[in-house]
């Protein structure tokens, strides 16, 4: 009996750990042609190869969730880099390619003073973005919108709040939720993947 119940906890440790990286999403065959904040065509996932990757999706205008992503995508890559954890790259892609274009993207990370030393934002074709969005389950839906005086009109996304790690493959092993991310959670989950 106790033979048995020995085997069944170490079957379930063995499960558990194992199901925390399941692959969510392959992505390691794609190929996304898409721009950077300096405007040079980027590949993606082939910018990330051979690196782990912190991926999230944003809108510059939004006035809420994609901030705290952004926010929280600094604070995952300063405590990565106070515990010298490297070959992680990060990337933001923005699901409003047609007010996000590269300048616009690049004003976004230097308002916020972001290091871009292992950080790129990106943008591109509309059905490009919306290829790669269906393909990793994030949502984007076009929601209210602001007229203002000079007649520019700004659409607000009702979206998905999502943070995701990719593995060194191209496999997206977990998400989370971008806003509200426990950044101790996702740092050990780093960790635990590069190892």
């Amino acid at each position: 009996m106790k033979k048995l119940i020995f085997t069944l906890s170490l079957i379930f440790v063995v499960y558990s750990c194992g199901g925390k990286f399941d692959t969510i999403e392959d992505l390691s065959d794609e190929k996304y042609n898409l721009v950077d904040q300096n405007n040079s065509r980027i590949n993606f996932p082939g910018i990330v190869k051979g690196k782990m990757a912190v991926v999230g999706y944003i809108f510059t205008n939004c006035p809420d969730i994609c901030p705290l992503t952004t926010n929280n995508m600094r604070l995952i890559q300063e405590r990565l880099k106070e515990e010298k954890i490297n070959n992680i790259e990060f990337v933001s892609i923005s699901f409003d390619p047609l007010v996000d274009k590269p300048g616009v993207l690049r004003k976004f990370a230097e308002i916020r003073n972001l290091d871009l030393s292992n950080w790129t934002f990106l943008t591109g074709e509309k059905n490009v973005i919306d290829s790669l969005l269906k393909k990793v389950q994030v949502f984007a839906v076009p929601g209210d919108s602001t007229v203002f005086q000079s007649g520019e009109k700004i659409i607000y996304y009702v979206h998905t709040d999502r943070i995701q790690i990719m593995d060194t493959d191209g496999k997206i092993r977990k998400n989370y939720p971008g806003s509200s991310i426990n950044i101790d959670e996702i740092v050990e989950d780093i960790k635990s993947l590069a190892d």
